[in-house]
């Protein structure tokens, strides 16, 4: 099963940090998973809209210039990370899920994550774009065939693999409250890893081993690997 530290190993660092997204691989996690703004001046690393939570400032993360965002402590002295700033951090034989949150021009998205990887070391083959907009997914895939979709979802739907058929996903990334032994067997046997967020706790870690679940995201990556070596 793989382990995904989801916005690095956010339970010990802060959240989509630099900081957080070194100590997952440290802590031995399969890949990292992140989250996305396409701000005017390029790709950024941000869960919310707004900066209160993260950075304790007033207002939108799209309204600041970058010049400023970049200036930004998000906890540690930590700054929000590019694109390209995170994928630095990521090893050839590591994954990569980089979900988004905001895209608002597919052709200039996927020219500056292209331009990213090339620079990095990630294999492309280990990356795995997800969102819960399955339009731009939809986009992005007609665009880049190649670049693998994780067809992101918090709802247990009627026809459970619809999204992902549609999109010819790589993946289902279900939330944790949303799947059960059904969803996993289903969408396996239908050719979709099933990967499961947000899973923090050894009880749930375990069952969805059991149920044969591809991989998780987690805060604890450290905790998963101990639990899932067992």
């Amino acid at each position: 099963m793989l382990i995904f530290a989801h916005r690095g190993a956010s339970k010990a660092a802060p959240e989509n940090s630099i900081k957080a997204f070194n100590l997952a691989f440290k802590q031995k996690a399969d890949g990292i998973e992140f989250d996305t703004y396409q701000h005017e001046s390029g790709i950024v690393v941000f869960h919310d809209r707004t900066l209160a939570r993260r950075a304790r400032e007033p207002g939108y993360l799209l309204d600041v210039p970058w010049q400023e965002l970049s200036e930004m402590d998000i906890g540690e002295g930590e700054r929000i990370p590019t694109l390209a700033d995170t994928l630095s951090c990521v090893a050839y034989d590591k994954w990569c899920n980089i979900e988004i949150k905001h895209l608002n021009n597919v052709d200039s998205w996927v020219k500056e994550v292209k331009e990213a990887v090339s620079q990095s070391a990630l294999d492309v083959d280990k990356l795995l774009i997800s969102s819960f907009n399955h339009h731009w997914l939809y986009a992005i895939s007609k665009r880049w065939p190649e670049v693998k979709i994780g067809a992101l979802s918090a709802s247990y739907e009627l026809d459970c693999t619809a999204s992902a058929r549609a999109l010819e996903a790589f993946s289902v990334n279900i939330a944790l409250d949303a799947v059960d032994k059904i969803f996993v067997q289903t969408a396996l046997s239908e050719g979709f890893e099933v990967f499961v967020y947000t899973v923090n706790e050894p009880r749930d870690m375990l069952m969805l081993k059991e149920w044969g679940a591809t991989g998780i995201f987690t805060n604890v990556p450290d905790i998963a690997l101990n639990v899932l070596s067992e």
